[in-house]
């Protein structure tokens, strides 16, 4: 039997997912264990490019796995590991550092994007070198696939010019991984920007029942529904694009319809999308109160997981170093 692809990929552990996050790429993650040899991990170093304060981090790191849990990933099935419990990434980011330009690192889109939005007046040698950590995290397992949105693609193409030079320099060590693009669908907020923690417009995957039913009632929806009366546009509606993840076929037409010619008002076509988005929501909810009400669990998930990928990646820098050969 062939061995299954390897795939990698993290997220920061930045407390409870929404609807946004599990859309976007956990979901895919779920779909990925079926079929390939799966690494995910808790990102927790690189929350440190950002700040400095990281009392939270602990916390959050146990819901974003129970949400991992709850939604799907099988412990059996991925390794699921924290970052920091595998020391070998930061041996290995110190290598990569040693090879790569400084200007490889300064055109990497995303980091002029975070001194501007952030504000950072003296900007990190961890934060310039954050791509680096992340080619690190990559090449440590060998990862055939690295799931990611169309703007996280520089960081994958970095991390094959990174294989590149290293192997040019010490020999064939890392293959190149290649990027599988997920497509993220439009998950609006409940005030119709992009779905964010930070913008409190967000359902999270603990929300209850009830919790998103009250979320979703006041949605905004097409501006020019001011009366019941008033025709509407599905495809500029928040509420519709929700409905395009979760509504089948036969009711989706239905509320564009009914939309276009003032059928009904907008919190009919609420229900709607609630009667169908509730159900898949309430089971990953389930799922995840069952995790949730035992955090020592979680933890013991976590450090088995860590002890495996750490396993793997102890071999890998026996080889780096063998590579390297810096010592007698």
């Amino acid at each position: 039997m062939a061995a299954r692809e390897r795939v990698l990929s993290g997220m920061r552990p930045s407390g409870r997912l929404h609807l946004g996050n599990y859309l976007g790429a956990l979901a895919n993650w779920v779909k990925l264990q079926d079929d390939h040899e799966c690494f995910y991990f808790s990102a927790d170093w690189h929350v440190l490019t950002d700040r400095l304060d990281v009392r939270d981090v602990p916390a959050s790191t146990l819901e974003m796995a129970a949400d991992w849990l709850g939604a799907g990933l099988d412990p059996e099935r991925s390794t699921l590991f924290i970052q920091s419990l595998v020391p070998e990434h930061a041996e290995l980011h110190l290598l990569f550092s040693m090879v790569t330009p400084v200007s490889w690192l300064e055109r990497v889109p995303t980091y002029r994007e975070r001194i501007e939005q952030q504000e950072i007046a003296s900007p990190s040698y961890g934060l310039l070198g954050y791509p680096l950590l992340q080619a690190a995290d990559i090449l440590m397992y060998k990862a055939r696939y690295v799931p990611v949105g169309i703007d996280q693609a520089p960081h994958v193409e970095l991390t094959r010019e990174v294989a590149r030079r290293f192997n040019n320099a010490f020999g064939p060590v890392f293959p190149e991984p290649d990027v599988k693009l997920t497509e993220i669908p439009k998950v609006p907020g409940t005030d119709g920007r992009k779905m964010s923690k930070s913008y409190g417009n967000d359902i999270e995957l603990a929300d209850s029942p009830e919790t998103i039913r009250a979320k979703v009632r006041p949605m905004v929806t097409d501006p020019a529904r001011k009366r019941r009366s008033d025709p509407g546009n599905p495809d500029v509606c928040p509420v519709f694009d929700l409905h395009k993840i979760f509504t089948p076929q036969p009711d989706l037409d239905f509320c564009a319809t009914n939309c276009r010619t003032a059928g009904f008002g907008c919190l009919d076509c609420k229900e709607i999308l609630l009667k169908h988005m509730l159900p898949p929501l309430e089971k990953i909810r389930d799922r995840r109160q069952h995790y949730a009400e035992k955090p020592d669990m979680i933890k013991q998930v976590l450090v088995e997981g860590s002890r495996r990928a750490r396993a793997v990646a102890q071999r890998t820098m026996t080889e780096v170093r063998s590579a390297v050969r810096l010592t007698p």
